[in-house]
């Protein structure tokens, strides 16, 4: 049924949450550490708070989550999606991932919800750098202001542009693919909702059940970059994934 699914839709968006990175060996943003952060301490400096009031601390701890992502990259699955776009078979990707493997696998229509780890901008004038400014310890802009990350903090709106553009995907999806997402995170888990209400067969590709699982059309529990490689071969796609 799902490679009838892919093969006849005419708009199929992916959403994918933090299963889709975890299976490049990025661990899992809210999972506990044994490094120099608890959990309860990641959630602050996670905050604007954090950073109006502990720059330092606060700074120390984006940069060690940019080299994080340094250590990793896109897996098949991954690179599986990119080339369903470029074939025309994916038209969107909504992601609330901020790793940026989904561009640098080659995708180009993806809306990042949370924003990305790639990109710093300056807080004071808004000027966009690469994150790399991090790595060099660079941690502040020529007019004085802080360079912080590109990402949406606890206390913080989504971004409206690509929220806008999930929302009008998920309405125009006439399928709706979740890939490693737990739907817990409001208000990103409305758009399998939205997608589902207006008429789109939704799947869901997951390690643990969800509470989406009892309104979903297909309900799978398993790698998601093996069950993307076994439907890439199925619809004939042939991503090269080498």
């Amino acid at each position: 049924m799902i490679i009838d699914l892919i093969k006849n839709a005419n708009h199929l968006v992916v959403f994918t949450g933090a299963g889709m990175s975890t299976e490049s060996g990025l661990p899992d943003f809210r999972s506990a550490n044994s490094g120099l952060w608890t959990k309860e301490k990641k959630a602050y400096l996670s905050s604007t708070e954090a950073l109006n009031t502990h720059v330092q601390e606060f700074v120390a701890f984006y940069r060690e989550r940019v080299l994080g992502i340094q250590q990793f990259k896109p897996h098949k699955g991954h690179y599986i999606l990119a080339n369903w776009e470029k074939k025309g078979r994916l038209k969107r990707i909504i992601t609330q991932n901020v790793d940026g493997f989904h561009e640098a696998a080659g995708n180009k229509k993806v809306d990042e919800l949370h924003g990305t780890l790639q990109k710093l901008h300056c807080e004071a004038c808004g000027e966009v750098f690469s994150s790399e400014k991090y790595l060099d310890q660079e941690y502040k802009c020529k007019c004085g202001g802080i360079l912080r990350p590109s990402i949406v903090l606890f206390g913080e709106m989504l971004p409206e542009k690509p929220f806008l553009q999930a929302e009008e995907a998920a309405i125009q999806s006439d399928v709706f693919i979740v890939l490693g997402s737990s739907l817990t995170v409001s208000p990103a888990n409305q758009f399998p909702l939205i997608a589902k209400q207006t008429g789109a067969k939704l799947v869901i590709v997951n390690g643990e059940k969800t509470d989406f699982d009892k309104i979903a059309d297909i309900v799978i529990h398993r790698q998601i970059g093996e069950v993307l490689e076994e439907w890439d071969k199925a619809i004939g796609l042939g991503t090269d994934i080498g």
